[in-house]
């Protein structure tokens, strides 16, 4: 066969070579067995430690004891944690964690019960996780839960539940703050919004042969390492109880509407690939997951408790699945104590281009639509307002769009308001003239305001259309005084 060397060839070429001598084809001849060997024998080394790392992997780890894993995913695992340690910079490469988890279920060896409460009947739009130990101040986790309930309004606790996980060995504590909680909450737990659980020892993985990373002492790596069992018990409950799950530590304070926010930033980026949203720069404060991903992060958690703390762990996680987190600013969490960062700068006034404004709302008397646009007193004002109606701004000219304002009901009386109904952007790839064909939500009214700051920017298109939609009927007439916008 072409370039395939023949028995004979290479017989005469040996003849050749000892009939006829030469020191320097010795010399190259030599050198290039040498570099030969060197290369077999790295090679050898490599498979031999990754063969070692394999069987210690498999005897020593405490998975053994516990059965989370079959032994094809242990060997899938040892495999990865081998080619981590030998080729470190490329670990964003590896298939093996991802193939193996494609079929992720939840840990059916972990016993969490609950202590208080009872979860939502019906499937919520957001789970917000805390897993709180006990803390010196002791009042950290009641803080944290009195800034999320005030945080937001009746309309905007339809849509989330709050799932606390107890974690500690002192049953003094666990008994106090079952006792605390269940006082001070009652209102909430009765509605389904607060659900306490906790985990039995038992379920726990051993805390041995613990490296110390980050220049932290033995209790403080350990305690990173209970940490990482604690957040992975408290993802694996929160499972099937909604769509997203939101990661909050039991020692911050939440902005105002925060979860109309997030809700916005998930209708944006619905239908686009991602692992995490991050809401915060807090450690692992203000991670939104998708809880279809929550099986596969628990056992990356339990897999690698050992290794460093869950942000950490988050980052690494990040490189398996080849995403990076989407950010949103400003923050809407911050460590309880500091001076308030939420209250934003002064935004200047609103500049409303040019649009047309158009209603399936009953125009009443003499009241226009565009008044609600304008920047003077004028507003519109309709007797009527059916689920589905809405009124929308079309703008002339697509924009992009920082802020938006909506305003309805009497500025000196709570009267007129728009108590059910959302905003919404709309984009238009098809030229309409009075509407678009494609609208993301922007936010929930809120005692029938809103005004947000437009987080989504980095998803895609300019505004064309900012749509108030009337999401149940209203009990009587509905005063729009303003619907502002701010572009860039």
């Amino acid at each position: 066969m072409d370039g395939v060397p023949t028995a004979p060839t290479s017989a005469c070429n040996c003849r050749h070579l000892s009939a006829h001598p030469s020191s320097q084809i010795t010399k190259q001849l030599y050198k290039f067995l040498l570099s030969t060997m060197k290369d077999f024998l790295w090679v050898l080394l490599i498979t031999a430690g990754v063969v070692f790392s394999i069987f210690f992997f498999i005897t020593e780890n405490p998975f053994d004891t516990t059965s989370f894993l079959s032994l094809e995913e242990k060997e899938l695992v040892a495999w990865q944690r081998a080619r981590m340690q030998l080729i470190p910079g490329r670990t964003h490469h590896l298939q093996a964690f991802k193939d193996m988890q494609k079929n992720s279920e939840t840990l059916k060896n972990v016993n969490s019960h609950i202590l208080i409460g009872a979860p939502p009947v019906e499937k919520k739009l957001l789970t917000i996780g805390i897993s709180s130990v006990q803390h010196p101040q002791g009042r950290d986790l009641v803080n944290t839960l009195q800034s999320l309930f005030s945080a937001s309004s009746s309309s905007e606790r339809k849509h989330f539940t709050v799932l606390v996980h107890l974690a500690g060995p002192e049953p003094k504590w666990l008994v106090q703050m079952i006792y605390n909680l269940s006082a001070l909450f009652k209102a909430h737990i009765q509605a389904r919004e607060l659900v306490v659980i906790t985990t039995p020892l038992k379920s726990y993985l051993p805390l041995r042969d613990l490296k110390k990373t980050f220049y932290d002492p033995t209790a403080r790596v350990a305690f990173h390492s209970r940490q990482n069992m604690d957040y992975a018990f408290l993802m694996n409950f929160a499972t099937h109880h909604s769509d997203y799950f939101l990661v909050v530590e039991d020692d911050v304070k939440c902005a105002s509407g925060f979860v109309t926010q997030i809700a916005t930033a998930v209708s944006a980026w619905a239908n686009r690939p991602w692992v995490t949203l991050e809401f915060s720069q807090l450690g692992f404060t203000g991670k939104l997951f998708r809880t279809g991903d929550l099986p596969r992060f628990t056992h990356f958690l339990l897999l690698f408790y050992r290794e460093m703390p869950c942000d950490s762990l988050l980052s690494h996680f990040h490189d398996l699945m080849q995403q990076t987190p989407i950010q949103f600013l400003p923050s809407l969490f911050q460590h309880l104590g500091n001076s308030s960062s939420f209250e934003e700068e002064d935004v200047g006034s609103p500049s409303n281009p040019a649009a047309s404004v158009h209603t399936s709302l009953q125009v009443a008397n003499d009241s226009v639509p565009s008044n609600a646009y304008s920047l003077d007193e004028n507003f519109f004002y309709t007797k009527s307002a059916e689920a589905g109606s809405h009124l929308t701004v079309v703008l002339d000219v697509p924009a992009q769009v920082s802020r938006v304002q909506v305003l309805t009901g009497s500025d000196l009386r709570d009267e007129n308001q728009l108590e059910e109904g959302q905003v919404e952007l709309g984009c238009d790839s098809t030229n309409r003239v009075s509407d678009c064909d494609d609208y993301i939500l922007l936010g929930l009214l809120v005692n029938g305001i809103l005004n947000q700051q437009v987080l989504s920017h980095k998803s895609g298109k300019k505004v064309k259309c900012v749509r108030l939609l009337v999401t149940a009927t209203a009990p009587s007439g509905i005063m729009v005084r303003h619907i502002n916008l701010w572009t860039k």
